[in-house]
């Protein structure tokens, strides 16, 4: 079955109709998305403030572990779902991302958090990449952009909530509450898992493998090429989010909070917008917009000191990146097949976590040396740089 016959098309009256974008399927994959993110967010600011207890150095150490599980669980989920199916390897992440929190309610000690952050980010790193995989199938080809942004919006809504409320409960509560939330949601969620329905979600046989793995996406320019525009746009992600509200002088420092809410807000918007106009217009078209739109809101955020240029800044790049989450992974969805689906999914997600590691070490190191504002600057003069690859994926 093919990934538009997983949706149902409404009558044709002498035009062709859109088919239908919202089905069944997809608001029970909607069901996982909101689970995974509540079950990561929700005690990923908590599980720094216990470390931080027993040492300076664990909280980094605890999350630190998680996030490298996450990138190692990403780069192996394709080699699972082609012998186990996509379906398996979704169940087996949601079961992973939640039993393991229960043990912290027992153990909040360095070992404790560390071992448990290595199983969820495992199982957080396998739901995604099936799941991702998942949600392109259930989504008609035509209105893949649209699909996608729409998952977007329903994973980043509970990400952003998370955060906050985790420590907000475990002020007003403790951690208990905060565990017993992010462990039992991804296991409720395992109910909704077989009602995802497609051909294409079971294990591949030994020729489709072949054509499907990590190797054969890093082997296909027209994979690996948007893969690398949005790793480089994600290091800037990274810069946004660990080195600028530490940079901030002046009365600007006050508006550091409202920084990191403009930036994943206009986040939001972008990859709405992407998704409907990228359907439309053709995927690709939208690279250099949103590399220059990034790069132009990176220069504003150099003024560290000037409130008005910093919001713009965040809001500018907020909307690039949003811009170039939808469309390159859209891009890379069409030009895969769909047992290629995790493929697609394991590379855009890796791309994201490692590009958002490596801008933000990179960009600390050099800052220490000649300042933020200009390591700002220079970071945003290097982002166009991109725009080669995008040249040639056009040609391609």
């Amino acid at each position: 079955m093919t990934a538009t016959t997983l949706t149902t098309t409404a009558p044709t009256t002498g035009l062709t109709a859109r088919p239908r974008l919202i089905t069944r399927p997809l608001l029970l994959r909607f069901v996982s998305i909101v689970a995974c993110s509540v079950g990561f967010f929700l005690p990923l600011a908590v599980v720094p403030l216990l470390a931080e207890s027993a040492s300076p150095v664990a909280g980094g150490l605890a999350n630190g572990a998680l996030l490298g599980a996450t990138v190692a669980g990403e780069l192996v989920s394709p080699w699972l779902m082609q012998r186990l199916g996509a379906r398996a390897v979704l169940a087996a992440g949601l079961i992973l991302l939640g039993a393991p929190t229960f043990l912290l309610l027992g153990s909040s000690s360095v070992a404790a958090l560390v071992a448990v952050g290595v199983l969820r980010g495992l199982g957080f790193a396998l739901a995604i990449v099936a799941g991702g995989a998942v949600t392109a199938a259930l989504v008609p080809a035509e209105r893949r952009g649209e699909g996608l942004a729409v998952a977007g919006l329903v994973s980043a809504v509970p990400s952003l909530i998370g955060l906050p409320l985790g420590v907000t409960l475990t002020a007003a509560a403790g951690p208990a509450l905060v565990f017993w939330i992010a462990g039992a949601a991804p296991l409720l969620a395992l109910a909704t898992v077989a009602g995802l329905p497609g051909r294409s979600l079971r294990p591949a046989s030994p020729a489709e493998a072949a054509s499907a793995g990590i190797l054969a996406g890093l082997r296909s320019p027209s994979i690996l090429r948007p893969a690398l525009v949005f790793a480089a746009s994600a290091a800037v992600a990274g810069v946004v989010v660990t080195c600028v509200p530490g940079a901030l002088s002046g009365g600007a420092v006050a508006f550091g909070p409202a920084l990191l809410l403009a930036q994943p807000a206009t986040t939001a918007v972008g990859r709405w917008v992407a998704g409907r106009f990228g359907d439309r217009v053709g995927h690709r078209r939208l690279f250099v917009p949103g590399i220059l739109l990034s790069a132009a809101g990176m220069a504003a955020l150099a003024a560290t000191s000037n409130i008005l240029l910093l919001l713009a800044g965040a809001a500018l790049f907020g909307l690039g990146f949003g811009a170039l989450q939808n469309a390159t992974i859209a891009d890379m969805y069409a030009n895969a097949d769909e047992r290629q689906f995790g493929t697609v999914s394991a590379l855009w997600n890796a791309g994201y976590d490692g590009g958002m590691a490596v801008g933000a070490v990179a960009v600390s190191a050099l800052a220490a040396l000649i300042g933020s504002p200009l390591a700002f600057l220079i970071l945003a003069l290097a982002l166009p740089l991109a725009l080669t690859l995008v040249r040639r994926h056009r040609a391609a």
